[in-house]
């Protein structure tokens, strides 16, 4: 009984991945919002003076990790010059530093830092995307352009149901907008919608939703939110995903 499991979870994994990567090349090659690509675009030909000579991705950024994941972690969109640089989601970035480093310490990670595609860096039990996959201008998305992102979200969904036990929203754009793709996916939501706030917790569906303050430097560098904070965070995460 234990091999047939064991067999039926490699299979499930084996199309979560086929169907994670159909889904990443979807990304890559989205134009709905013709303002956000041209923006990428510009900031990948104009470039930061640091990264001078540097080849940007400049284009619509794909989830990243573990196809079996049983923690989704949602973070807001792109920043201009770190996942728009480099291709994944936190990485060459303050905010992917803070992110990956807690990840690592929790064992989630291969290794503490994320510079580039090619760092070798391995997620195991994670899966991480965004609200928006398109750096946006302030770093504010319209709710337009996350309505039109949001197919994607919903197709994430349906290709990590089977493992995924607990959503992690970094910040309150992540939060609403897992709200919304469980609407979309047939999941009811309490009325009145649920309030984010760092480590509010709601029961959806077959996951748990958990809020944090984004790892963003506005929150690490001020305090609002510690190392601490966010590994006791991933650690009540670990306790929800063995309840039954």
């Amino acid at each position: 009984m234990a091999k047939k499991r064991t067999r039926q979870s490699s299979r499930s994994s084996s199309c979560s991945a086929r169907r994670l990567s159909e889904i990443s090349t979807a990304i890559a090659s989205c134009a709905r919002c013709p303002d956000l690509c041209s923006y990428c675009a510009e900031i990948g030909r104009v470039r930061r003076k640091a990264y001078a000579d540097w080849d940007y991705w400049a284009k619509p950024v794909a989830g990243f990790g573990d196809p079996a994941a049983w923690l989704w972690i949602v973070g807001l969109a792109p920043a201009a010059h770190g996942a728009n640089r480099t291709g994944r989601m936190f990485t060459g970035d303050r905010s992917g530093d803070f992110l990956y480093a807690a990840l690592h310490r929790a064992g989630l990670a291969s290794q503490g830092e994320s510079i580039s595609r090619e760092d070798g860096l391995q997620l195991s039990g994670v899966f991480i995307s965004a609200a928006l996959r398109c750096a946006p201008p302030g770093n504010k998305p319209t709710p337009g352009q996350l309505s039109a992102c949001r197919p994607y979200l919903v197709q994430e969904w349906g290709a990590l149901s089977k493992s995924v036990r607990v959503i992690l929203a970094l910040g309150g754009i992540a939060w609403n907008a897992v709200l919304a793709t469980g609407r979309e996916c047939g999941i009811a939501v309490a009325k009145p919608k649920p309030a984010f706030g760092h480590d509010a917790t709601v029961a959806f569906g077959s996951v748990n939703l958990i809020g944090s303050y984004h790892v963003s430097q506005q929150n690490t560098f001020t305090g609002r939110l510690t190392t601490g904070m966010f590994d006791a965070t991933l650690q009540r995460a670990r306790a929800l995903a063995t309840i039954k």
